[in-house]
C-alpha cells in the first residue's frame, strides 16, 4: 500500500495531483457520468488513492467567501464597512438580494465539490470491482467510506444556509436533480444516515493518527458531523449517545494552549477532529496551497517581520461579543479571538460601563504584530490571524499555509453537555464535567448546575468566529433577540439564505 506521505506531506492540494484526479472528474461528465475504459487502468490498485486525493482537494480548496458568508450573520461577527461587497454587509444586516453573486458562488462551489467526490466514490468503486486482495478491497471500502463523510460535511454546510436542497448521491446529475430538493431534516437525516453507513470501515483513530493519509477523516469525524446533524434536528439523545461515544473513547483532549492552537503549532493536534489543510512546503517559493486569509485580516498592520501582506477587512468580532468576554472575565479566548484596533479600543471605552479596560487588551498581539486604524473594522479575528513570525521565510501572503479548523472536541464536549441540559442522558460524565473541562483550559472558574443557557454561553466564549456556530444555535432555538443586535432586527424569515437567482432560473427549485 502506498503512503500518502511519499506522494504528498502534509495532505494539502498538490495541483499536478489534483489535475491527474480532476481530470478524471472532467471524463466522467464528457461521458455522461461513465468513464471509458481506456482513461484509467483499474487493475492498478494502489492508483485508487488518488481519487480519494482528489476529493480531499474538492474539500480543501475553499472560496475565501464560504467561511464568511457561512459565519456572518451570527451576533459574533460583523461584516467589515465601507467596503466594495455592500451586499455582504447587507446579509450582515439580514437584507437578502437572491442576486448576490456570492450566493451562487458558494452554491456552485459545495455542489462542484459534491459532484467531484460522489465521481471519486464511483471511481474507487471502480477499483474495487478489479480488486483481487482483501487488503485492496478494504482499502476501497475505506476510501469510499471517507468519500462519503467528505459528502456528509458539503451537504451539512449547504443545507444549514438553505434548507432544503438536492442531495446528490451519483455523477448521474440530472437524475439526481430530478428528484427535487428535500427538507432540511430529510437532509439532516440522509447526512446521519451516511455517517452509520462510513463508520464501520473508518480507521478507529485520532485524524493526527493516521498513517496512511496525514490529518484525514476517521470514524470520529463522522460521529462528529453525525452529532451535529442530529442536533439541528433538535434529537438530543441521538447528540449525547454519538458525543459520548467520542469522549468516551479517551482518544481526544483539548490542545493545552487556547492562543496556539489556532496556529501553526495547533495544526493536527489531539483536539482536532475535522481541519482543511494547507502548506506552503517550507519553501519561499513556488507551490503554495493556502486558504485565502485575507478577509479576516487588518488592511493597516506593522507586522513583525517586515514586508507581511495584510488583508481586507471583510470579517469583525462585533462588539457584542467583546463586552460579552469582558464581563465574563474572559481573558485567554478574548485575547485569542480579538486582534483590537486603537479605534476598537476607543470605540469600546466610549461606553462609561467600560471606561477602563483590563491592561492585557491591546493592539499589539502576543507575538508582536501592531494591528494599526483601517477604514473598514475595528476589530480582526484573531482565530484567523496567523503571526507574520510564524510565515515561512519569503512567504508574504496573510496567514500563508494555516490550517483551518472546522470541527474540535471542545465543541464536541459542549455538544453533549447541551444535549443533557436539553433532558437527554449521557454516559461520558456531567454537562458540568463536560463544560468545566473547556473553561479549565482557559483558566475559568468551575461552574456547579449547569443549564442550558449556561451552555450556549460558554460555546459563544469558546467557539465564536468559526463556522456560523453561534448564528445556527441560536436560530435554532428561537433565541432571535439575540440576534437582534447593534441595530439588527432579525426574525424567522430571516433563518435562510434564498436561492440564488441564477440557479432558480436553472434548476427546479421551488420558488
Amino acid at each position: 500500500m502506498k503512503n500518502i506521505n511519499q506522494i504528498i506531506k502534509p495532505l494539502a492540494l498538490t495541483l499536478a495531483i489534483c489535475m491527474v484526479v480532476f481530470s478524471c472528474a472532467d471524463k466522467l461528465e464528457e461521458n455522461d457520468g461513465q468513464l471509458a475504459a481506456d482513461d484509467l487502468d483499474f487493475t492498478i490498485s494502489e492508483d485508487m488513492i488518488l481519487p480519494l486525493i482528489g476529493s480531499y482537494s474538492a474539500v480543501y480548496s475553499r472560496g475565501w467567501e464560504d467561511p464568511l458568508l457561512i459565519g456572518v450573520r451570527g451576533d459574533d461577527v460583523n461584516a467589515g464597512g465601507l467596503g466594495d461587497q455592500p451586499q455582504f454587509a447587507d446579509t450582515d444586516l439580514f437584507n437578502y438580494d437572491n442576486g448576490f453573486w456570492m450566493y451562487n458562488q458558494i452554491w456552485e462551489n459545495f455542489y462542484g465539490d459534491i459532484v467531484r467526490i460522489v465521481s471519486s466514490r464511483e471511481t474507487i468503486q471502480s477499483y474495487k470491482d478489479f480488486a483481487v486482495e482483501d487488503e485492496d478491497i478494504e482499502r476501497a471500502d475505506q476510501y469510499m467510506a471517507e468519500c462519503k463523510v467528505l459528502s456528509g460535511f458539503t451537504h451539512f454546510q449547504m443545507s444549514r444556509l438553505w434548507g432544503d436542497i438536492f442531495i446528490i448521491e451519483t455523477s448521474n446529475i440530472t437524475e439526481e436533480l430530478d428528484n427535487g430538493v428535500k427538507t432540511k431534516a430529510e437532509v439532516m437525516q440522509y447526512i446521519s444516515d451516511l455517517m452509520d453507513e462510513a463508520i464501520p470501515f473508518l480507521p478507529d483513530a485520532r485524524p493526527n493518527e493516521r498513517q496512511d493519509v496525514s490529518g484525514g477523516v476517521t470514524k470520529y469525524t463522522a460521529l462528529a458531523i453525525k452529532a451535529l446533524a442530529q442536533l439541528e434536528l433538535e434529537n438530543y439523545q441521538a447528540v449525547a449517545d454519538v458525543t459520548g461515544e467520542i469522549i468516551n473513547s479517551n482518544k481526544f483532549n483539548l490542545y493545552p494552549d487556547y492562543y496556539h492552537l489556532f496556529k501553526k503549532e495547533g495544526e493536527r493536534s489531539n483536539e482536532n477532529l475535522f481541519e482543511l489543510q494547507f502548506s506552503d512546503y517550507g519553501t519561499e517559493s513556488g507551490t503554495e496551497n493556502a486558504h485565502e486569509y485575507g478577509p479576516f485580516g487588518p488592511s493597516n498592520w506593522t507586522p513583525v517581520v517586515e514586508g507581511a501582506s495584510g488583508g481586507w477587512g471583510f470579517y469583525e468580532p462585533s462588539l457584542k461579543f467583546i463586552k460579552f468576554m469582558i464581563d465574563r472575565g474572559e481573558t485567554t479566548r478574548l485575547t485569542t479571538s480579538v486582534n483590537f484596533t486603537p479605534r476598537g479600543i476607543d470605540e469600546i471605552t466610549s461606553d462609561p460601563a467600560y471606561a477602563t479596560l483590563p491592561s492585557f487588551i491591546s493592539n499589539v498581539t502576543e507575538d508582536g504584530d501592531i494591528f494599526n486604524d483601517y477604514a473598514r473594522a475595528m476589530f480582526a479575528s484573531g482565530k484567523h490571524y496567523l503571526p507574520s513570525v510564524d510565515l515561512t521565510p519569503g512567504r508574504t501572503r496573510y496567514g500563508s499555509g494555516k490550517n483551518l479548523l472546522v470541527i474540535r472536541y471542545a465543541e464536541i464536549l459542549l455538544m453533549y453537555a447541551e444535549a443533557l441540559t436539553q433532558g437527554a442522558s449521557g454516559s461520558a460524565g456531567s454537562a458540568d464535567d463536560a463544560v468545566n473541562e473547556v473553561r479549565a483550559r482557559v483558566g475559568m472558574p468551575a461552574l456547579t448546575g449547569v443549564t442550558t443557557d449556561d451552555v450556549m454561553d460558554e460555546k459563544f466564549a469558546e467557539l465564536a468566529m468559526e463556522w456560523g456556530v453561534r448564528y445556527f444555535d441560536m436560530i435554532r432555538l428561537n433565541k432571535f433577540d439575540e440576534l437582534s443586535y447593534e441595530g439588527r432586527t432579525f426574525t424567522a424569515d430571516d433563518k435562510l439564505l434564498p436561492y440564488p437567482q441564477a440557479q432558480l432560473d436553472l434548476l427546479p427549485l421551488n420558488q
